[in-house]
């Protein structure tokens, strides 16, 4: 009788002690959204970690200049990653140390987080991939780490990627060339060659030419790109265009002529292409 009701007790404690990890579970999964939040500079740490995220945040924002064997065109990382990456909409890397590795649906494979930021060296800057155990490397993802500190590994964070916009708007490029005249050519100029910056580098980036990403890039899709214009563009005055303002002037930019990639024939080939995929 002693055994049965010890087996008894052992049953009910394991059960109790799983109850949680069987309701945890799909909440792991499904892990709520995190507030977007920079960390205060004051956080940042001394000695080596320090330098490292001091170098990680300089090759982010002059990246041609630090890196010029790695870039091909005329960007740097923060003319995507607005605010060198801490501007919600604006491709962020506020919490993105949690999320990698990831299943990435253009590659059809897991993604390291080494992986992505070539993927922008590559198609973006239009340039060649940095070493995954080289300084520089090590530098951005430090400062990636730092920009993530505090939120939970898993999680989402608001604002993370690019602003959305209705995709089931159909473009129309000859309005589109209208609304880059009104709102975009004083900054970016009449062929997309985009302002240059007396002392070098550009005052606003290139749009198009071969200055600007390439057919591979994020941004060359047209409803990737009219998230990014409608949420921040024109500078300081995002959220003024309408979600059709913005695809219309997103379909014209992304068809103007830019470099090529040989990688982009094999995006999606494992399937889930995007209507407006390039390749």
């Amino acid at each position: 009788m002693l055994k049965l009701r010890h087996h008894r007790t052992l049953a009910a404690l394991c059960a109790s002690s799983l109850l949680p990890l069987l309701f945890l579970a799909p909440l792991a999964a499904h892990a709520a959204d995190v507030a977007f939040k920079v960390p205060d500079e004051a956080s940042m740490p001394g000695g080596p970690e320090g330098e490292a995220i001091k170098l990680g945040k300089l090759l982010v924002t002059e990246t041609g200049k630090s890196l010029p064997a790695h870039v091909g065109n005329g960007l740097n990382c923060s003319n995507c990653h607005l605010g060198a990456g801490t501007t919600p909409g604006a491709a962020p890397y506020v919490g993105l140390w949690g999320v990698f590795p990831e299943y990435r649906s253009r590659g059809g494979r897991i993604n390291s987080l080494q992986e992505r930021v070539n993927d922008c060296f590559e198609r973006s800057m239009n340039g060649k991939a940095l070493a995954f155990d080289g300084k520089e490397m090590n530098a951005i993802l430090m400062y990636i780490k730092w920009l993530s500190s505090g939120v939970p590994v898993g999680s989402n964070v608001v604002g993370r990627g690019m602003g959305k916009v209705d995709t089931n708007l159909k473009p129309d490029p000859v309005k589109g060339r209208q609304v880059y005249a009104d709102k975009c050519l004083s900054c970016h100029a009449a062929q997309g060659e985009g302002m240059k910056n007396p002392a070098g580098g550009y005052l606003f980036p290139p749009l198009w030419g071969e200055a600007s990403f390439n057919i591979g890039a994020g941004l060359a899709r047209t409803y990737t790109a009219a998230g990014f214009i409608k949420h921040n563009m024109p500078l300081a005055q995002g959220g003024t265009l309408s979600d059709q303002e913005a695809v219309d002037v997103a379909e014209f930019m992304t068809h103007q002529p830019r470099p090529a990639f040989a990688g982009a024939k094999n995006d999606y080939a494992k399937g889930n292409k995007p209507k407006d995929a390039r390749n």
